[in-house]
């Protein structure tokens, strides 16, 4: 299976979480507290990352979910990256077949919804860093499941390069 990584769509995303942006005006303050209320009996953890440089296309055989909380990645020093999603079949499971990858400018951040499958970061062009939030503390906080290949590739019209456009 193949999945074409197009342009940052927030309302193509919204199924599987919400993108981070930055405000329009100076003073303007925009707010992700609903993506990441606490959870009971869970502690945030915060920490920043660093990711080495991925070239695609690129075979996925492996995705993950945090069924009891959303995870944010902010990008510290990223030029441009990959979120490959999916969503859950009628057994939980990763459903290839919806797979949707966004090829993301190095302005914009990504919060998961809770539960939803994902690949891990990939990172174009460039080592990159992200700061990461999210609830932990259950033995289940991270579930992977093995999937058929599936091959990211980028459209032959993405030109989203590392300035903000």
């Amino acid at each position: 299976m193949h999945v074409i990584a197009g342009a940052a769509d927030a309302a193509a995303f919204a199924l599987f979480g919400t993108f981070i942006e930055a405000p329009d005006d100076a003073g303007e303050r925009r707010l992700y507290s609903e993506w990441l209320s606490p959870v009971r009996g869970l502690s945030p953890q915060f920490h920043t990352n660093r990711v080495a440089a991925s070239v695609l296309p690129l075979t996925l055989d492996r995705v993950e979910r945090h069924p009891h909380a959303a995870q944010a990645f902010l990008p510290l020093r990223v030029t441009r990256y990959v979120v490959t999603v999916m969503a859950s079949d009628a057994a939980g499971q990763p459903d290839p077949v919806s797979a949707r990858a966004f090829l993301m400018p190095r302005h914009l951040g990504v919060i998961y919804r809770a539960g939803t499958w994902h690949a891990g970061i990939t990172v174009l062009d460039d080592e990159a860093s992200f700061a990461v939030l999210m609830w932990r503390g259950a033995s289940d906080d991270d579930v992977f499941a093995t999937i058929p290949p599936l091959v990211v590739q980028l459209s032959p019209d993405a030109a989203i390069g590392g300035a903000r456009g």
